[in-house]
């Protein structure tokens, strides 16, 4: 996943902002329990106001990724 999410990343660059938390990192179990993480991969997209618009679990198409962008963008 991370070679189509870093491409996304870098093609949406200053329109959508991506962040990434290693879930085994101590200092992310605020936000694992805030948005009920619970296995790896796991993708967010959140509005900008930081409310959940869609979450995704597992694998995820490049194709899915960019019709919830089209559709948060309006493009």
């Amino acid at each position: 996943m991370a070679p189509v999410v870093h491409g996304l990343e870098a093609e949406y660059h200053g329109r959508i902002g991506f962040v990434f938390l290693d879930a085994d990192d101590p200092a992310t179990r605020d936000f694992q329990r805030q948005f009920g993480f619970f296995v790896q991969p796991e993708f967010y997209l959140l509005d900008g106001a930081g409310n959940i618009i869609q979450k995704w679990v597992g694998y995820v198409s490049e194709v899915d990724f960019r019709a919830a962008f089209t559709s948060l963008l309006g493009d």
